[in-house]
């Protein structure tokens, strides 16, 4: 066995006898037998114990075991005491990943104070076939086949920690470990919650393994050699994938803000053009790879390309994807996704808008990264930029009020006659359907539109030959 752990990390380059690592060791016979192999194999060790107070005496046993084998061993132990429940109480987490996060929590803050390069776990072959097919049973793509890996930085769900995690027994079944122990009559300690069947993971390893190696007692052997060939399957897969999305994939920083050259607020869009999209071998998967790391379900993803499928349906390939419907939006709690012109565009979620009034003359502030100015000047002198409207000053009456743009929104803009739909207004010029939501207006007292902020001026209110005062709007 020893022989077969040393060549899985070398094929795997898992491990460096110039550096040291830490050991996960509960006391089971896994993590007994990945302690006593590393230190066969003279790589520097030091172990790391985690009580979770979740067994009553068995956790004080578990305990005391592997303080009595790394003394037996010489080998440094750290210790660490967790109220595993009252953490998943409080943080709204089930008891299992309440474990998983403090345990990894404190092995990277452990392997940072000791200057470890990685924490050791006792995963072997047998807990990879559990977990490809618990990844089966919940509905898996390629990734979720290829099982544990052999090396990883395992994060929390909600991304906060991260901790480089090797797994040098990943080539070794439960039996060949057992069998191991027992020629060095090496005793270790049993968890009892691992006997009883009322996970989902015990009921695959105590009912569902049993029966499938009756239909075929090479099962477990030939899930496992499938698990390694999706490894393969996921390199080629990850290649294509990459290679497409850096083809497809168009940054637009685009000036949220239209303003004046001090305001320098500005955010990167992601598009893909829906043609080029479509004509990839594999589209869905493509939207998977690309949306799933925003925050995107695989169900969302799903009925985007279902939104595109049905669309492209009743058109041609042939013809302009500008016909595709803009206007649907998809949202993650971090992200939209909506169709414009064309295009697919990503955007982060924008501060969300509100209401303020401008009771009179003076400066007021909208957001920290924005405020507004209004002045009324005796003097004429019109300002042609965008971050400012020059109006006449008795054409408009206070107070003003600075809101988001509605559905259905109309207004005069200047150099136009007759009335225009904000919307429409702001898809002649091309703004994206993200921008359009974002869009600011000022309106008088009758919720009539004096500027379409950053972008024209009302034309009744503007400047004429008879203005005699000017009320000038600016944003900053």
């Amino acid at each position: 066995m020893i022989q077969k752990i040393k060549d899985f990390i070398d094929a795997h380059h898992l491990l460096d006898k110039e550096k040291s690592y830490i050991v996960a060791l509960s006391g089971g016979a896994d993590s007994v037998a990945l302690l006593r192999a590393l230190l066969v194999l003279g790589y520097r060790i030091e172990v790391a114990h985690c009580n979770f107070n979740l067994r009553g005496e068995e956790s004080g046993r578990d305990e005391s075991f592997v303080v009595g084998l790394c003394n037996s061993l010489s080998v440094p132990l750290h210790r660490v005491h967790f109220e595993t429940a009252t953490y998943a109480e409080l943080h709204k987490v089930s008891i299992e990943m309440a474990a998983r996060q403090l345990r990894y929590r404190y092995f990277e803050q452990l392997r940072q104070d000791i200057g470890a390069e990685a924490v050791c776990v006792a995963h072997h072959r047998d807990d990879n076939v559990e977990t490809v097919l618990m990844n089966m049973l919940r509905g898996t793509g390629i990734h979720g086949m290829v099982g544990i890996r052999a090396m990883r930085n395992d994060t929390d769900k909600d991304g906060s920690e991260a901790c480089k995690v090797v797994r040098p027994l990943l080539c070794v079944s439960r039996s060949d470990i057992l069998a191991w122990l027992q020629s060095l009559h090496q005793d270790y300690v049993t968890d009892s919650s691992n006997l009883r069947d009322d996970v989902t993971r015990n009921k695959i390893r105590l009912n569902i393994i049993p029966m499938l190696q009756e239909i075929n007692p090479a099962a477990v052997d030939n899930i496992q050699r499938m698990s390694e060939l999706m490894g393969e399957v996921e390199c080629v897969y990850n290649s294509y994938v990459k290679e497409r999305l850096e083809r497809l994939l168009f940054n637009d920083s685009i000036d949220t803000q239209h303003f004046h050259d001090s305001i320098d607020i500005q955010h990167s869009h992601d598009s893909i053009d829906i043609q080029q999209l479509m004509q990839t071998a594999s589209p869905l998967s493509i939207l998977f790879e690309w949306l799933t790391p925003y925050g995107f379900s695989a169900a969302t993803v799903r009925q985007v390309f279902d939104h595109l499928t049905v669309q492209i349906d009743k058109l041609s390939m042939q013809t302009d994807m500008l016909s595709v419907q803009s206007g649907r939006i998809w949202s993650s709690a971090t992200h939209d996704l909506c169709v414009d012109r064309g295009k697919l565009l990503l955007a982060p979620h924008r501060e969300t808008l509100r209401t303020m009034r401008l009771p009179e003359a003076g400066n007021y502030v909208y957001t920290k990264d924005m405020r507004f100015r209004v002045t009324i000047e005796e003097e004429i002198s019109i300002n042609t930029a965008s971050d400012c409207a020059c109006l006449d000053a008795d054409s408009v009456s206070f107070p003003l009020t600075v809101r988001p743009v509605r559905e259905g929104d109309r207004f005069v803009p200047f150099g136009m006659k007759g009335t225009k739909l904000v919307s429409d207004f702001l898809t002649d010029l091309k703004v994206p359907l993200t921008e359009k939501r974002q869009q600011l207006v000022v309106t008088n007292p009758n919720d009539e539109i004096v500027w379409l902020v950053g972008r024209r001026p009302a034309s009744p209110y503007c400047i004429t030959p008879k203005t005699k005062r000017m009320l000038k709007l600016s944003v900053q």
